[in-house]
């Protein structure tokens, strides 16, 4: 397999899964917590957005942190892996709008 090809389709692992890039917009402006990613996203799945956040999680597109002050809260942020998808979500929205 050619290097481009391969590379097209390692970012396709990363970026390919339904909700993957509508969380990661999600996670663009702010941290947010589970509810509130669930709420903005609307009609997601709590099992599967589970999923994708431990997957992007693991992957380090995002980072997971607990803060206890009177009960355990977690946030969701992006790391700079995921800052970097960002490009690359621009760039495919505009493609869409070019070519509906």
């Amino acid at each position: 397999m050619k290097q481009q090809s391969r590379c097209t389709t390692d970012s396709l692992k990363v970026l390919g899964d339904f909700w993957t890039l509508a969380i990661i917009q999600e996670l663009q402006v702010s941290e947010k917590r589970f509810c509130e990613l669930e709420r903005s996203l609307k009609v997601v799945n709590p099992t599967t957005l589970t999923n994708r956040l431990k997957k992007l999680e693991a992957l380090r597109i995002i980072k997971r942190q607990e803060e206890t002050v009177d009960k355990l809260s977690v946030t969701y942020g992006l790391t700079p892996k995921g800052r970097a998808a960002l490009s690359v979500i621009r760039e495919m929205a505009d493609f869409a709008r070019r070519y509906p």
